[in-house]
């Protein structure tokens, strides 16, 4: 009995030790460190995913080729899903937010919240890298910040379409790549289907935004995110471009603002009704899983009675 009663203190002993050396709380309260963690996340994204088109743009195909930015963008919301992932879910994607409300998945309380860091979060980047690039993006275009032409500089920080694209053909561009992210982004999670393993999730979304990328960027460069086009197309019309930003492409501005959160509700709505709605609950018998859990369940419930006997 003493032996019990001396390891019981020793382990009080030890618990107040461990709590005397647990980091202190700086911010207790929800929102604010969802919020913050989503701007930083959408930060280092949108730095690393500009950064990179910069440097192809002003490098002029010398530091880097198309595959460049897919890269970018690729590993850069891996990055940033390693840095919020586990605080706001690191969406990064107004578009992904608006659709985790649609299904239930986020209170549309915190939309707004998600949307302001969002655009925050973009905005500082674009910002950033206008500051990085400032003598490099000057000295390729000559001093004249130009939206379209040859040495334009605009589509460093916005989205837009190429000449042959139809404000219609880059609606239905924008609705189907956004489809098939929140698509791949709900598969990816789903645990009762295929999902990435543990602690390789920020892996597998950075090689799903390459892959469409790589795959539907030739359009308009895949922006499927409302939050990552206005954001920076905002920065420029007040850095210098002026209102041209917003005219370029027969107002193209509108087409990345609309159609992705349009595609990420039907993306994620196609695998809840073919794929996700027709697993079988739990408790249905499922090639004899629950017969071997009865027998798990037994063996356990013995091996409770037989340390009950030894205790007593």
């Amino acid at each position: 009995m003493k032996d019990l009663e001396q390891a019981f203190e020793l382990g009080v002993s030890q618990q107040k030790r461990f709590n005397a050396t647990q980091p202190k709380v700086w911010l207790r309260n929800e929102c604010v460190r969802v919020g913050l963690a989503e701007t930083l996340c959408t930060y280092v994204m949108m730095v690393f995913g500009l950064g990179s088109v910069a440097q192809v743009v002003t490098g002029q195909g010398a530091f880097g080729e198309y595959l460049s930015i897919n890269l970018g963008f690729g590993l850069g919301v891996a990055m940033g899903v390693h840095v919020g992932g586990k605080v706001s879910g690191a969406h990064m994607n107004a578009a992904v937010s608006f659709t985790m409300c649609m299904f239930g998945r986020l209170g549309w309380k915190m939309l707004p919240l998600y949307i302001f860091a969002q655009l925050l979060g973009s905005f500082l980047a674009a910002g950033t890298i206008y500051g990085v690039y400032y003598d490099a993006i000057h000295e390729y275009c000559g001093g004249n910040l130009t939206v379209t032409g040859e040495l334009a500089t605009a589509g460093i920080f916005a989205t837009y379409p190429a000449p042959y694209l139809s404000l219609m053909g880059g609606f239905i561009d924008q609705v189907l790549g956004t489809a098939l992210l929140l698509l791949c982004l709900m598969a990816l999670s789903d645990q009762r289907n295929k999902p990435a393993a543990a602690g390789t999730e920020p892996i597998a979304v950075g090689l799903l935004v390459l892959l469409i990328g790589i795959s539907m960027g030739r359009n308009s460069g895949y922006a499927i995110n409302p939050t990552r086009d206005i954001a920076p197309r905002l920065f420029t019309a007040v850095a210098g471009w002026g209102m041209d930003v917003f005219r370029a492409g027969n107002g193209w501005w509108w087409v990345p603002l609309v159609g992705p959160p349009i595609g990420g509700v039907l993306g994620a709505g196609l695998y809840k009704v073919l794929v996700e709605m027709h697993h079988p609950h739990v408790s249905e018998p499922v090639d004899g899983l629950m017969e071997e859990f009865d027998e798990e369940a037994s063996l356990l419930k013995k091996q409770k009675i037989i340390c009950a006997n030894v205790c007593v």
